[in-house]
């Protein structure tokens, strides 16, 4: 496949801001939609826009089949064991509340959690709630120098035998990978429930839960090239099975009268409400677009895009880079000496440029940097070497202007 011709399926790339084309360096916060999803949605609401589940009229049961669809699709596309294993949520951090807010019952005063010092908020907050209510104590896992999680650290933080240990499969910010395989290996070990933040790997790797031995996983639709709005929540079933529901309501449950309730079993029972159908539906129609591409050849050209930008700014002057691998995923962090990122990334944005600044919804990694936010650039499959050109070019005028 000739992989130029992957961005002519992304109506949003082909605007310009004033005479500049667009350089969309965003897809960590949002991939953008190839054209497959959009039509794939808008089919939905056009001809079969119906609940599901809940009616026997036509357009309810081909709602209903596309909606289930997309189920098998996801415990495919991640090798889960059980359709049942796959909850439909509205993203990563709806995900993460769901285990923390189940495991409630199993946490106890005292108890250890353990999250990773470079993880997204979403992947902080919730376990710090669950602390609260439960007298836990959540501690961080701390990283290297180099921006990597301090093995040695971890080792002897398990052996205060933790409860949960909470995982980015790769950052958001800085784009590092973990070796969850061995670190799930380790935690279990330790007698742990492990779950893994996969968002920002979903759409730059392939995802085998039944290798990393997990016993939650969770990404957002929106990261791969999907619609915003939906979220997967894998959890093996066994304990998936145990927690308690976050939300009640409509289409959870198996009986209600008013001397009690019953729930429904799995997936049902962690899906309550009317879903995002729509957004389900557009999920799996980017999972038959990700499927349809050598995976491998994307990877690939990937991999190389992301060395090739961090060589590019490297070669530029007053250039702080931060946790720049060469074995990183989709991401790169870094800030122009002496210069607000918000000031660096708005002159970028002048020519065309899309970048993202700020904390990234990672404080306490922007504490451990010893800096209050950066910028960060971060490509998908449809970035191209033109790209990375026209970003440098932009990169070398704002420092120009700035210094």
């Amino acid at each position: 496949m000739d992989l130029s011709s992957l961005r002519s399926q992304f109506p949003a790339l082909a605007q310009s801001h004033g005479d500049y084309p667009l350089c969309y360096l965003d897809t960590a916060a949002t991939s953008q939609k190839p054209q497959q999803v959009i039509d794939a949605m808008n089919r939905y609401y056009q001809f079969d826009n119906a609940n599901v589940h809940r009616a026997a009229h036509q357009l309810s049961a081909r709602a209903t089949t596309q909606y289930e669809a997309v189920r098998d699709q996801l415990c495919q596309w991640i090798n889960g064991q059980r359709r049942e294993e796959i909850i439909f949520t509205h993203g990563t951090t709806e995900s993460i509340n769901i285990v923390a807010n189940g495991l409630t019952s199993r946490v106890k005063p005292g108890d250890i959690i353990l999250v990773d010092s470079a993880a997204h908020h979403a992947n902080i907050v919730p376990w710090q709630a669950l602390a609260q209510r439960t007298g836990a104590i959540v501690k961080p896992i701390p990283l290297t120098h180099d921006c990597r999680l301090d093995h040695a650290a971890f080792d002897v933080l398990l052996t205060e035998r933790p409860v949960i240990v909470a995982l980015s499969h790769v950052s958001n910010v800085l784009g590092t990978v973990n070796p969850v395989t061995k670190l799930v290996a380790k935690a279990k070990q330790a007698g742990a429930i492990t779950l893994i933040d996969g968002a920002q790997a979903v759409a730059h790797m392939n995802i085998d839960v039944q290798t990393i031995g997990c016993d939650f996983y969770v990404f957002s639709g929106h990261k791969m090239y999907g619609p915003t709005g939906v979220g997967t929540l894998y959890g093996r079933f066994e304990i998936l099975n145990q927690l308690s529901p976050l939300m009640t309501g409509g289409e959870m449950i198996k009986t209600v009268s008013f001397s009690g309730t019953e729930f429904n079993q799995l997936p049902n029972r962690l899906e309550a409400g009317t879903p995002p159908i729509a957004e389900v539906i557009g999920l799996g129609a980017a999972i038959d677009f990700l499927n349809s591409l050598p995976q491998q050849q994307v990877w690939d050209a990937e991999h190389t895009l992301l060395v090739y930008l961090q060589d590019s700014l490297k070669a530029l002057t007053g250039i702080e880079l931060y946790g720049a691998h060469s074995d990183n995923l989709g991401a790169l962090a870094f800030n122009l000496s002496g210069e607000h990122h918000q000031d660096v990334a708005i002159l970028l944005d002048q020519q065309g440029v899309a970048i993202r600044s700020g904390h990234h919804c990672a404080m306490p990694l922007m504490q451990a940097l010893n800096i209050n936010g950066c910028c960060r650039a971060s490509i998908g499959i449809y970035t191209n070497k033109t790209d990375i050109d026209n970003f440098i070019s932009a990169m070398r005028s704002a420092i120009t202007l700035l210094q």
